[in-house]
């Protein structure tokens, strides 16, 4: 699964946008700094995501939209289209 397909499934389990989750996040006090489990925890808790969903949240929460290179173009299911990840959602993608 793609890192973007992460997200979009988060999306679709939840109703929120990763930007949503961002938002969320911060205003937890969360921030680059935040240790991954404290986040990972609190998307469990209160989100029942999963550690992979919640690690591609990390992510962004951490990093914002930015992916290595390596993941973009390489073919095969973990292939991104780009290095920047879409999280205004997918009704702003069409999807």
């Amino acid at each position: 699964m793609s890192f973007q397909a992460y997200l979009d499934n988060i999306e679709k389990k939840t109703g929120k946008t990763p930007n949503e989750f961002i938002e969320l996040a911060t205003k937890k006090g969360f921030d680059s700094n935040t240790k991954a489990g404290e986040i990972v925890s609190w998307l469990k808790d209160e989100y029942g995501l999963g550690r992979g969903h919640a690690m591609a949240l990390v992510h962004v929460i951490k990093n914002g939209s930015q992916i290595s290179d390596k993941h973009v173009g390489r073919g095969g299911t973990h292939s991104d289209e780009s290095n920047t990840l879409r999280l205004d959602g997918l009704h702003k993608s069409g999807n």
